[in-house]
Formats: structure tokens, sequence, C-alpha cells
């Protein structure tokens, strides 16, 4: 009996086996959540059964365990107290850890940029070039919670937020995981466990969360605007396209080029047509391997140690502030754009400008077609949404680039 799960529950204590049962039953509500409710399963799925796998209740230096997160986290374990022990991690590690290497290591979120670039249609942004506006402007989300999270690190003593960590939590607005994770790996490994879950949670709850804030900055009037049929985008054009904005990218914001540079090159390969099965490889089986990968190792890391905190909660919560205000930011210049053509554009696209593709231009499709039914606002939204993509990359990038040296 002293070798089963039920022994190591309560081996170190009742309170670290009630934090062990508490764990256990998020992930299994989260798993509820992905399979009945289908929040953004693909991801929230692996998700939920990696925190699940991490929670079991395992004897101390058993072989079974399957993550090690304190190879990643305690400075004992690490090279010079900072650097990951790659070997040590290889002789002693089990899968999850194995695996979690490519998340540290930055691997796996541009892998899946590049997949998210080869299903991705650039053409709408092409045509109209304004809608960059549109997702920069989603981006204010993300620098408001940075502040923010600040301010509430220094009015609550039992959360400590540092400019790593706050630039961790703003990210969440740009409603873009794999840029989240891309970022806190970096600056709050400590936090990653919730970042990950409050990114894609929130990600998947766009269609409850947004329309409200679209009624409530818009009226209906504006909400029925029929846009214009956007202009034809030409194969040349979707060609230079991603490769002029590598090179602006890298020439402006180096620390942004692992992301856009990964996204543009699998754009590259759908739209030049030469490379068909790379382009299908990139959008299908590279995408849904990493995707397995990169769910199940985040998950593993929501140990009840580091998740079941005043810190967790706090991140929850501005997670939700940044998602809010990032889409109050693209509405409000959507609101604007109406005003300045005078009626021709449909403010409801604003909030596509986060980064959620396409999810977020579903949302401005069908908030706009209840209120005419006639009205197709899919193709101008994907503008802003692909816009807000870039933007968030970028966004990272600047956090990295500030704050990746301190």
């Amino acid at each position: 009996m002293s070798s089963t799960g039920v022994a190591a529950l309560f081996q170190t204590g009742p309170v670290d086996a009630i934090k062990t049962i508490i764990m256990l039953a998020v992930a299994c509500v989260l798993l509820y959540l992905a399979i009945v409710k289908k929040f953004e399963p693909l991801l929230l799925l692996p998700i939920a059964f990696g925190m699940l796998l991490t929670n079991l209740p395992m004897i101390k230096d058993s072989s079974a365990i399957m993550m090690h997160t304190e190879f990643f986290t305690d400075a004992e374990y690490m090279i010079d107290g900072k650097y990951i022990d790659v070997g040590l991690v290889c002789r002693k590690g089990g899968l999850l850890d194995l695996l979690y290497l490519g998340v540290k290591l930055g691997i796996y979120p541009p892998l899946i940029f590049v997949g998210i670039g080869c299903m991705t249609d650039f053409g709408p942004l092409i045509a109209n070039p304004k809608s960059i506006l549109l997702g920069a402007a989603a981006q204010f989300g993300v620098f408001f919670t940075f502040v923010g999270a600040l301010v509430l690190s220094a009015l609550v003593p039992s959360i400590t937020f540092g400019v790593k960590e706050a630039a961790s939590i703003g990210i969440i607005g740009g409603a873009d995981g794999p840029t989240a994770i891309y970022v806190t790996k970096s600056l709050a490994p400590a936090l990653l466990p919730a970042i990950a879950v409050a990114a894609y949670s929130y990600m998947a709850l766009i269609p409850i969360i947004q329309p409200p804030f679209m009624k409530l900055m818009t009226t209906k009037k504006m909400r029925g605007v029929v846009m214009d049929q956007l202009r034809p985008v030409s194969k040349t054009e979707k060609i230079i396209f991603p490769i002029v904005v590598t090179i602006v990218v890298a020439l402006i914001i180096p620390d942004a080029v692992s992301l856009v540079g990964c996204l543009m090159l699998g754009n590259l390969l759908k739209e030049s047509g030469v490379c068909d099965r790379l382009a299908k490889t990139a959008q299908n089986e590279l995408m849904n391997i990493v995707t397995i990968f990169l769910g199940v190792t985040v998950g593993a890391t929501a140990t009840a140690s580091s998740f079941l905190s005043a810190q967790t909660l706090g991140i929850v919560l501005l997670g939700l502030v940044a998602f809010c205000f990032s889409t109050i930011g693209g509405l409000f210049l959507g609101d604007i754009m109406y005003w300045v053509t005078k009626g021709k554009v449909n403010p409801l696209i604003g909030s596509a400008g986060v980064s959620a593709v396409p999810m977020a231009a579903r949302v401005s499709q069908v908030v706009g077609q209840k209120e005419n039914p006639s009205n197709f606002l899919l193709m101008h939204a994907m503008g802003p949404n692909v816009a807000g993509v870039i933007g968030s990359a970028v966004a990272a990038g600047v956090f990295l680039s500030m704050f990746n040296g301190l």
C-alpha cells in the first residue's frame, strides 16, 4: 500500500491532499468545458489532461512521475541558477519534462504560427490597409493591463508582480495563446500555468464576452451598416506582403521576428503555390502534433503549489480586464472610423482586432447579421483580425526587448 497513489495523496499532509483534490477537480471541470461545452477543445482538452496528469498523487522520486516542474523553476536544479540543465532533464526527467523543453526553449509557439500563417488569408488586410489600425487599437488592453498589474501589486501585499510578470499578464489581452506562452516562458515562467489557462479560456469565451461590449459601444444603426465589397487582391500582392512585413518587423522590433517571421513563412508557403505539400503539412500534421505537445505540457505545469494562490486569482481577473479593454479599444477606433467615413465603416469589425483568428471575426459577423440579415461582415472583419495577430506578436516583441535582459 505504501507505493500506491492513495498513500502518496496523504504523504505530505491533509492540506496538500486537499489542494491536490481541488486541482484534480479543476482539471475535470476544464475537461467538461472542452468536451461538453466545446470551449476551444483543441487546446483546452490537452491542457486540462496535462493538469490532471501532473496532479495525480505520486510517491516522491517515483519513476512514474511524468513532470518535474522544479527542474525548470528551482535554481538548485539549474545551471548557474538560471539556465535549464538539459542534461538533467534528459537523464532524470519524465515524458512531459522532455516535451516541455519545446516550451522553455521557445520552439512550439513559432511552429504554431507557421500553421496559423498557412491557414490565414491576408487578402482582406491587404485590400483594406486601414484595418491594421483596428488591430493596433485592440492591443490597448495589453498595455492598460500591464500598468494595472503593477498598480494591483502595489495595493495588495500578497500579490507581487514586477514588470516581467505584468508584461506576461498584459499579453493575455492579445487573445493569442501561443504569444502569451512565448512571452511568459521568457519573462515569468512561474506564472505560465495560470496565464495559459486564462488566455485559452478567454479565447474560448469570445462569443460570450464580446457581444455585450459590441452592443454597448454601438447603436443599432451603426451595427446594421453594410460595407462595400473589398477589392480583389492579386497573387503578386499576397506573395510580396509576407516578405515585406518580415523585413519591416525585423528592422523595427527584432524580438518579434520569431513569431511574425514564422507567421509570414506559413502564409508564403500557402500563397506561393509551389509548396503545396509543405503548406498542407504545416496546417495539418505539424499544427496538430505541436498543439498536443504544447497543450499537455503547459497544463502539466499547473501544480497545486503554483496554481492555488492569490496571484493566480489576480492573473485570471487581470486577464479578463485585458481582454475586455482590448475589445473596447478596437470598438472605440471602429466608432471613430464610422464617423470619419460618414457611416461607411461598420464599427463592429473593430472588436475583431483581437488575435483570435477566425473566431473574433465570426462574432462580428453574427452580431452584425442579427441587426441586418443581409449584412456580411466576415471578410471585412478578417482584416483587423489578421492585423491583431501581427499586433499581438509585435506587442510581445516590445515587452521582450524591454524586459528580457532585466
